[in-house]
């Protein structure tokens, strides 16, 4: 049972993942790229993916022979790459100026983790529009616009 959980799972989480990119990779820029994966990340729909995404962490926990577990830190990885690329594709494109993107990349995917939390838990509450914000001023602080 928990085999197929995990499987339906990882299905989820590969289409919702998969979706992002391609919608990025369509944007005209990488400001706009990273607007449209904050507000894809947040919406009234999200939560359930939120759960999955938190659940299948805990599930990875569970796998005495870790292959889940290794399958989660691989599209963590991936998530963390295309944030990264994002960020890379601004700077060489003239959009933004930063000189720290890995410490960008680990803030930006933590804060997102961190705000999911708490908006699934409502402690404090948070709506989908103030964990936009908060992405949006992560990247507005970090990656310095160029005019």
């Amino acid at each position: 049972m928990q085999e197929i959980l995990s499987e339906a799972m990882v299905l989820h989480i590969e289409r919702y993942y998969a979706a992002l990119s391609e919608a990025a990779a369509q944007a005209a820029g990488a400001a706009e790229a990273l607007r449209l994966l904050v507000d894809a990340l947040f919406t009234e729909d999200t939560d359930r993916h939120w759960r999955m995404w938190f659940d299948c962490w805990n599930a990875g926990d569970q796998d005495p022979d870790q292959a889940f577990a290794r399958g989660q830190a691989e599209r963590y990885e991936a998530w963390h790459t295309q944030i990264r690329e994002l960020a890379e594709r601004g700077v060489a494109e003239g959009e933004f100026s930063s000189d720290d993107l890995d410490g960008f990349t680990v803030r930006f995917a933590a804060l997102a983790d961190g705000l999911a939390l708490q908006r699934l838990r409502q402690a404090p509450p948070l709506s989908t529009e103030d964990a936009r914000r908060h992405l949006n001023r992560l990247i507005e602080t970090e990656l310095r616009r160029r005019s």
